[in-house]
């Protein structure tokens, strides 16, 4: 009898899941990390690890894998690259980890542009794609960007809004007071809520971020009600803490 070896396209695409889970979060990774947020198994994972850090792709510190010195010498400068790719992997190690549709976005004009996507792999789930534009009130992404907003140009946001902030849902809020109390709220808790206020039977908690050029960013998750609970909100704050810091470094 003949082993047949696995598939070769399934493992490739496993090994750059690996690495791109540990790039992603620059202060490295634990393997019961990694599998979980990967959903490998562990025994796969062990002969994965170890093979990359022979390789120099990956390093070991204590418990934590962390990028090698073999990735410096394929690796252009971060900064240079196009902003796609830099959040692309990010986007998709949230996705990988909390198995839920994860965003990333800018503000451009007074409105929310999507800039990369990584759907959940669940059949119930939220569908958004690059380049789409949203109103920012209605997305916890958005509201995340107006909260990163100095106080001058958030009082330019809703006069210049006021009177076409759409109703997108029952629960969207509109008024300029509401909105101000809801932005307060985010400024002080440090993450954005968007329940129901998009589409219906969706929530969303979205982050912010400055990027290196001075524009404004937010990564958000979009979750189905019926999942939604302060168990996932919490595992999602998390990765977006993480998420945000990455970028940041």
């Amino acid at each position: 009898m003949t082993l047949s070896s696995p598939n070769p396209v399934k493992s490739a695409l496993r090994t750059l899941d690996v690495i791109e889970f540990v790039v992603a979060f620059g202060q490295g990774a634990a393997a019961k990390d990694i599998a979980a947020g990967l959903g490998i198994p562990v025994s796969s994972l062990s002969y994965l690890l170890a093979t990359l850090c022979e390789r120099g792709y990956l390093q070991r510190d204590g418990r934590r894998y962390l990028p090698g010195p073999s990735l410096e010498r394929l690796r252009t400068p971060n900064a240079s690259l196009p902003l796609e790719e830099r959040v692309a992997p990010i986007v998709r190690a949230i996705t990988a980890e909390i198995d839920e549709t994860t965003s990333f976005m800018v503000l451009d004009g007074w409105e929310a542009r999507i800039v990369a996507t990584a759907a959940s792999a669940q059949a119930l789930r939220y569908a958004i794609d690059p380049g789409e534009r949203k109103p920012l009130h209605v997305l916890a992404g958005g509201k995340a960007i107006l909260a990163a907003l100095p106080g001058d140009r958030l009082d330019s946001y809703l006069a210049e809004t006021e009177g076409r902030r759409v109703q997108a849902t029952p629960r969207t809020i509109t008024g300029a007071d509401a909105l101000r109390e809801d932005i307060a709220m985010v400024q002080q808790r440090g993450f954005s809520l968007a329940l129901e206020e998009s589409t219906p039977g969706i929530c969303s908690i979205g982050r912010g971020v400055r990027l290196s050029d001075g524009r404004i960013g937010a990564f958000g998750i979009a979750v189905p009600t019926i999942r939604y609970g302060d168990a996932l909100q919490a595992r999602a704050h998390s990765a977006l803490v993480r998420a945000c810091e990455a970028l940041e470094g």
